[in-house]
Protein backbone atom coordinates (compact mmCIF):
# COMPACT_ATOMS: atom_id res chain seq x y z
CA UNK A 1 0.00 0.00 0.00
CA UNK A 2 1.64 3.41 -1.29
CA UNK A 3 1.85 6.24 1.29
CA UNK A 4 -0.56 8.62 -0.94
CA UNK A 5 -3.55 6.27 0.28
CA UNK A 6 -3.45 8.04 3.41
CA UNK A 7 -5.83 11.02 3.38
CA UNK A 8 -6.71 13.51 6.13
CA UNK A 9 -5.75 14.71 9.83
CA UNK A 10 -7.92 13.31 12.48
CA UNK A 11 -7.87 13.98 16.36
CA UNK A 12 -8.85 11.65 18.92
CA UNK A 13 -11.69 13.75 20.38
CA UNK A 14 -11.31 12.00 24.55
CA UNK A 15 -14.07 12.44 26.50
CA UNK A 16 -13.97 10.82 30.13
CA UNK A 17 -17.94 10.26 31.71
CA UNK A 18 -19.63 11.98 28.42
CA UNK A 19 -17.95 14.99 28.80
CA UNK A 20 -14.99 16.06 25.81
CA UNK A 21 -11.57 16.92 27.37
CA UNK A 22 -10.08 20.57 26.19
CA UNK A 23 -7.41 19.38 24.54
CA UNK A 24 -9.91 17.63 21.48
CA UNK A 25 -10.88 21.48 20.62
CA UNK A 26 -7.37 22.33 20.95
CA UNK A 27 -6.32 19.77 18.89
CA UNK A 28 -8.80 20.36 16.84
CA UNK A 29 -7.74 23.58 15.86
CA UNK A 30 -3.97 22.82 15.34
CA UNK A 31 -5.67 20.06 12.92
CA UNK A 32 -7.72 22.86 10.85
CA UNK A 33 -3.82 24.55 10.03
CA UNK A 34 -2.67 21.49 9.73
CA UNK A 35 -5.31 20.44 7.04
CA UNK A 36 -5.07 23.76 5.24
CA UNK A 37 -1.56 23.29 4.42
CA UNK A 38 -2.10 19.93 3.08
CA UNK A 39 -5.85 20.28 1.47
CA UNK A 40 -7.58 18.00 3.21
CA UNK A 41 -10.25 17.70 5.91
CA UNK A 42 -10.19 17.50 9.89
CA UNK A 43 -11.84 14.51 11.00
CA UNK A 44 -12.70 13.81 14.85
CA UNK A 45 -12.31 10.27 16.47
CA UNK A 46 -15.51 10.22 19.21
CA UNK A 47 -14.65 6.99 21.30
CA UNK A 48 -17.48 5.72 23.90
CA UNK A 49 -20.85 4.31 25.17
CA UNK A 50 -23.84 6.74 24.22
CA UNK A 51 -21.40 9.66 23.22
CA UNK A 52 -22.91 10.49 19.88
CA UNK A 53 -24.26 13.59 21.08
CA UNK A 54 -21.49 14.96 21.82
CA UNK A 55 -20.36 15.21 17.94
CA UNK A 56 -21.98 18.62 17.48
CA UNK A 57 -19.53 20.11 19.70
CA UNK A 58 -16.73 18.93 17.72
CA UNK A 59 -18.24 20.59 14.28
CA UNK A 60 -18.40 23.77 16.81
CA UNK A 61 -14.50 23.58 17.19
CA UNK A 62 -13.53 22.37 13.50
CA UNK A 63 -14.08 18.85 12.84
CA UNK A 64 -15.36 18.58 9.16
CA UNK A 65 -16.71 14.93 10.22
CA UNK A 66 -17.19 12.73 13.01
CA UNK A 67 -16.47 9.11 13.44
CA UNK A 68 -18.44 7.77 16.27
CA UNK A 69 -17.60 4.08 17.92
CA UNK A 70 -19.76 3.39 20.26
CA UNK A 71 -20.47 0.33 22.32
CA UNK A 72 -21.20 -0.48 25.76
CA UNK A 73 -17.16 -2.33 26.07
CA UNK A 74 -16.37 1.65 25.89
CA UNK A 75 -18.21 2.91 28.92
CA UNK A 76 -14.90 3.67 30.93
CA UNK A 77 -11.38 3.81 29.57
CA UNK A 78 -9.72 0.61 28.83
CA UNK A 79 -6.53 0.18 26.89
CA UNK A 80 -7.38 -2.88 24.62
CA UNK A 81 -10.90 -1.69 23.74
CA UNK A 82 -10.07 1.57 23.54
CA UNK A 83 -7.16 0.55 21.18
CA UNK A 84 -8.81 -1.72 19.11
CA UNK A 85 -11.46 1.13 18.48
CA UNK A 86 -8.78 3.62 17.24
CA UNK A 87 -7.23 0.92 15.29
CA UNK A 88 -9.37 -0.26 13.67
CA UNK A 89 -10.48 3.38 12.47
CA UNK A 90 -7.04 3.98 11.43
CA UNK A 91 -7.12 0.24 9.07
CA UNK A 92 -10.30 1.70 7.82
CA UNK A 93 -10.40 4.75 6.97
CA UNK A 94 -6.16 5.38 6.80
CA UNK A 95 -5.87 8.91 7.94
CA UNK A 96 -2.35 10.76 6.89
CA UNK A 97 -1.91 12.48 10.51
CA UNK A 98 -3.40 11.07 13.78
CA UNK A 99 -3.36 13.11 16.84
CA UNK A 100 -3.71 12.09 20.29
CA UNK A 101 -3.92 14.31 23.37
CA UNK A 102 -1.10 14.02 25.75
CA UNK A 103 -3.15 13.09 28.49
CA UNK A 104 -2.89 10.31 31.25
CA UNK A 105 -5.59 8.36 28.78
CA UNK A 106 -3.18 9.80 25.21
CA UNK A 107 -0.26 9.06 26.89
CA UNK A 108 -1.53 5.30 27.55
CA UNK A 109 -3.31 4.69 24.51
CA UNK A 110 -1.03 6.49 21.44
CA UNK A 111 1.55 4.36 21.75
CA UNK A 112 -0.22 1.11 21.97
CA UNK A 113 -2.12 2.46 18.98
CA UNK A 114 1.03 3.64 17.04
CA UNK A 115 2.80 -0.03 17.44
CA UNK A 116 -0.70 -1.88 16.22
CA UNK A 117 -0.94 -0.01 13.20
CA UNK A 118 2.95 -0.12 12.38
CA UNK A 119 4.10 3.43 12.16
CA UNK A 120 5.85 5.76 14.67
CA UNK A 121 4.49 8.36 17.47
CA UNK A 122 6.31 11.16 18.45
CA UNK A 123 5.45 11.71 22.26
CA UNK A 124 4.74 15.11 24.40
CA UNK A 125 4.62 17.19 21.53
CA UNK A 126 4.48 21.33 21.53
CA UNK A 127 5.00 22.33 18.05
CA UNK A 128 3.42 21.05 14.67
CA UNK A 129 3.69 22.21 11.17
CA UNK A 130 3.67 20.80 7.52
CA UNK A 131 7.38 20.92 5.84
CA UNK A 132 10.02 19.23 4.42
CA UNK A 133 12.49 17.11 5.81
CA UNK A 134 15.10 16.82 6.31
CA UNK A 135 15.15 20.00 7.01
CA UNK A 136 18.37 20.59 5.28
CA UNK A 137 18.92 18.18 3.06
CA UNK A 138 22.81 17.36 2.01
CA UNK A 139 23.56 17.75 -1.49
CA UNK A 140 23.37 14.06 -2.31
CA UNK A 141 19.87 13.75 0.33
CA UNK A 142 16.35 13.38 -1.03
CA UNK A 143 13.86 15.72 0.60
CA UNK A 144 10.45 14.67 1.55
CA UNK A 145 7.69 17.28 0.95
CA UNK A 146 4.69 17.79 2.90
CA UNK A 147 5.60 16.35 6.03
CA UNK A 148 4.45 16.32 9.28
CA UNK A 149 7.21 17.97 11.50
CA UNK A 150 6.85 17.08 15.28
CA UNK A 151 8.88 19.53 17.97
CA UNK A 152 9.25 17.95 21.21
CA UNK A 153 11.46 18.35 24.64
CA UNK A 154 14.53 15.73 24.60
CA UNK A 155 17.13 14.75 27.13
CA UNK A 156 15.10 16.26 30.34
CA UNK A 157 13.79 19.44 28.23
CA UNK A 158 17.61 20.46 27.92
CA UNK A 159 17.37 20.48 24.02
CA UNK A 160 14.86 20.27 21.50
CA UNK A 161 14.19 17.74 18.62
CA UNK A 162 11.98 17.83 15.90
CA UNK A 163 11.26 14.66 14.36
CA UNK A 164 9.65 13.15 11.46
CA UNK A 165 7.95 9.71 9.67
CA UNK A 166 8.56 10.00 6.35
CA UNK A 167 8.48 6.44 5.61
CA UNK A 168 4.92 4.92 7.59
CA UNK A 169 1.47 6.18 7.90
CA UNK A 170 -0.34 7.72 9.92
CA UNK A 171 2.47 9.84 11.05
CA UNK A 172 1.14 9.79 15.01
CA UNK A 173 1.91 12.41 17.91
CA UNK A 174 0.63 12.85 21.20
CA UNK A 175 0.39 16.94 21.75
CA UNK A 176 0.88 18.43 25.17
CA UNK A 177 -2.60 19.79 26.44
CA UNK A 178 -2.74 24.07 26.41
CA UNK A 179 -0.28 23.86 23.83
CA UNK A 180 -2.24 24.29 20.66
CA UNK A 181 -5.16 27.40 20.44
CA UNK A 182 -9.13 25.92 19.34
CA UNK A 183 -10.73 28.20 16.97
CA UNK A 184 -13.48 30.72 17.84
CA UNK A 185 -16.62 28.36 18.31
CA UNK A 186 -18.30 28.65 14.77
CA UNK A 187 -22.12 28.80 15.90
CA UNK A 188 -24.66 26.36 15.05
CA UNK A 189 -22.64 24.08 13.29
CA UNK A 190 -23.99 20.23 12.58
CA UNK A 191 -21.47 16.87 12.42
CA UNK A 192 -21.31 14.76 10.21
CA UNK A 193 -21.34 12.07 11.44
CA UNK A 194 -20.31 8.55 10.60
CA UNK A 195 -20.42 5.40 13.02
CA UNK A 196 -18.16 3.04 13.16
CA UNK A 197 -17.74 -0.49 15.12
CA UNK A 198 -15.63 -2.92 14.76
CA UNK A 199 -16.79 -5.58 17.03
CA UNK A 200 -15.74 -6.17 20.67
CA UNK A 201 -15.24 -9.60 21.88
CA UNK A 202 -13.73 -9.54 25.42
CA UNK A 203 -11.13 -11.40 26.52
CA UNK A 204 -7.75 -12.05 28.79
CA UNK A 205 -6.38 -8.87 27.63
CA UNK A 206 -9.62 -6.85 28.44
CA UNK A 207 -9.47 -5.89 32.13
CA UNK A 208 -12.05 -5.85 34.66
CA UNK A 209 -12.90 -2.43 36.35
CA UNK A 210 -14.59 -3.52 40.14
CA UNK A 211 -14.98 0.40 41.26
CA UNK A 212 -13.69 4.05 40.40
CA UNK A 213 -12.93 6.27 43.16
CA UNK A 214 -12.17 9.96 41.80
CA UNK A 215 -9.73 12.19 43.76
CA UNK A 216 -10.71 15.44 44.75
CA UNK A 217 -7.43 17.53 43.93
CA UNK A 218 -7.46 20.99 45.67
CA UNK A 219 -5.06 22.07 43.51
CA UNK A 220 -5.74 25.02 41.04
CA UNK A 221 -5.75 24.67 37.75
CA UNK A 222 -3.04 26.73 36.27
CA UNK A 223 -4.62 26.82 32.64
CA UNK A 224 -7.35 28.18 33.44
CA UNK A 225 -6.03 30.85 35.82
CA UNK A 226 -6.32 34.73 34.03
CA UNK A 227 -3.25 35.96 36.34
CA UNK A 228 -0.35 33.99 37.11
CA UNK A 229 2.22 34.59 40.01
CA UNK A 230 4.82 32.09 38.80
CA UNK A 231 7.81 31.80 41.20
CA UNK A 232 11.43 29.92 40.57
CA UNK A 233 14.41 28.86 42.28
CA UNK A 234 15.24 32.52 43.52
CA UNK A 235 11.84 32.99 45.69
CA UNK A 236 14.22 31.51 47.94
CA UNK A 237 12.16 28.83 50.29
CA UNK A 238 8.71 26.76 49.90
CA UNK A 239 8.38 29.70 53.06
CA UNK A 240 8.55 32.81 50.99
CA UNK A 241 6.40 31.86 48.48
CA UNK A 242 3.88 33.29 51.09
CA UNK A 243 4.86 36.60 49.33
CA UNK A 244 3.73 35.37 45.69
CA UNK A 245 -0.04 34.03 47.28
CA UNK A 246 -0.40 37.33 49.11
CA UNK A 247 0.13 38.81 45.67
CA UNK A 248 -1.95 36.28 43.76
CA UNK A 249 -4.97 36.71 46.11
CA UNK A 250 -5.08 40.79 45.70
CA UNK A 251 -5.06 40.23 41.89
CA UNK A 252 -7.43 37.31 41.96
CA UNK A 253 -4.56 34.77 40.78
CA UNK A 254 -3.03 31.54 41.32
CA UNK A 255 0.08 30.64 42.46
CA UNK A 256 2.38 28.50 39.43
CA UNK A 257 6.31 27.95 40.02
CA UNK A 258 9.19 27.04 37.39
CA UNK A 259 10.73 23.23 37.36
CA UNK A 260 13.17 23.81 39.82
CA UNK A 261 10.81 24.80 42.76
CA UNK A 262 9.39 21.49 41.90
CA UNK A 263 12.03 19.81 42.11
CA UNK A 264 13.40 21.18 45.64
CA UNK A 265 9.85 20.13 47.00
CA UNK A 266 8.38 23.72 47.27
CA UNK A 267 5.57 23.68 45.04
CA UNK A 268 3.46 20.16 43.64
CA UNK A 269 4.18 19.51 40.09
CA UNK A 270 0.75 20.45 39.22
CA UNK A 271 2.21 23.73 39.58
CA UNK A 272 4.89 23.81 37.26
CA UNK A 273 4.97 26.06 34.42
CA UNK A 274 6.69 24.75 30.97
CA UNK A 275 8.29 22.05 28.99
CA UNK A 276 8.17 19.62 31.21
CA UNK A 277 5.16 20.92 33.28
CA UNK A 278 2.16 22.84 31.89
CA UNK A 279 1.51 25.61 29.07
CA UNK A 280 0.07 28.42 30.15
CA UNK A 281 -1.83 31.49 28.35
CA UNK A 282 -2.84 34.07 30.94
CA UNK A 283 -4.10 37.19 30.59
CA UNK A 284 -0.47 38.75 33.12
CA UNK A 285 2.02 36.34 34.05
CA UNK A 286 4.78 37.15 36.55
CA UNK A 287 7.94 35.75 36.64
CA UNK A 288 9.13 36.12 39.91
CA UNK A 289 12.92 35.41 40.61
CA UNK A 290 12.81 33.07 37.37
CA UNK A 291 16.24 32.94 35.17
CA UNK A 292 14.06 32.05 31.93
CA UNK A 293 15.62 29.11 30.44
CA UNK A 294 13.65 28.35 26.88
CA UNK A 295 12.03 25.30 28.67
CA UNK A 296 10.09 27.65 31.07
CA UNK A 297 9.67 30.71 28.93
CA UNK A 298 8.49 27.80 25.70
CA UNK A 299 5.60 27.14 28.52
CA UNK A 300 4.16 30.67 28.69
CA UNK A 301 5.52 32.95 26.38
CA UNK A 302 2.07 33.32 24.44
CA UNK A 303 0.66 35.36 27.90
CA UNK A 304 -0.75 38.32 27.30
CA UNK A 305 1.45 40.59 29.33
CA UNK A 306 4.75 39.43 31.15
CA UNK A 307 6.09 41.30 33.89
CA UNK A 308 9.45 39.71 35.44
CA UNK A 309 11.08 40.80 38.75
CA UNK A 310 14.73 39.52 38.94
CA UNK A 311 17.86 40.90 40.65
CA UNK A 312 19.88 39.65 37.82
CA UNK A 313 19.44 42.34 35.22
CA UNK A 314 21.13 40.08 32.24
CA UNK A 315 18.66 37.53 33.27
CA UNK A 316 17.15 35.99 30.05
CA UNK A 317 13.20 36.52 31.30
CA UNK A 318 13.96 40.16 30.84
CA UNK A 319 13.90 39.63 26.20
CA UNK A 320 10.50 38.49 26.81
CA UNK A 321 9.16 40.31 29.00
CA UNK A 322 7.20 43.33 28.61
CA UNK A 323 7.89 45.31 32.15
CA UNK A 324 11.00 43.97 33.98
CA UNK A 325 12.09 45.07 37.68
CA UNK A 326 15.40 45.02 38.95
CA UNK A 327 15.71 44.30 42.32
CA UNK A 328 15.23 42.58 45.53
CA UNK A 329 12.01 40.43 45.07
CA UNK A 330 11.75 40.33 49.16
CA UNK A 331 11.20 44.01 49.00
CA UNK A 332 9.13 44.93 45.44
CA UNK A 333 6.74 41.90 46.11
CA UNK A 334 5.81 42.93 49.60
CA UNK A 335 5.47 46.78 48.24
CA UNK A 336 3.30 45.83 45.09
CA UNK A 337 0.98 43.95 47.15
CA UNK A 338 0.43 47.09 49.27
CA UNK A 339 -0.09 49.18 46.59
CA UNK A 340 -2.45 47.04 44.94
CA UNK A 341 -4.37 46.39 48.33
CA UNK A 342 -4.51 50.46 48.74
CA UNK A 343 -5.74 50.88 44.93
CA UNK A 344 -7.99 47.83 45.16
CA UNK A 345 -9.11 48.92 48.85
CA UNK A 346 -8.65 45.11 49.50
Amino acid sequence: MGLEEFKGVYVFAQQVDNVLDGVAFELLGKGKDLAKDLNTDVTAVLIGSGVKDLADQLAVYGADKVIVVDDPELKEYRTEPYAHALASVIDKYKPEIMLVGATAIGRDLGPTVSARVKTGLTADCTVLEIGDFPLNAAPDQEQSHNQLLMTRPAFGGNTIATIACPYNRPQMATVRPGVMQKIAPIEGAKANIEEFNPGFTPDSRYVEILNVVKAVKNTANIMEAKVLVSGGRGVGSKENFKLLEELAEVLGGTVSCSRAVVENGWQPQDLQVGQTGKTVRPQIYFAIGISGAIQHVAGMEDSDLIVAINKDEDAPIFDVADYGLVGDLNKIVPALTAALKAETGK
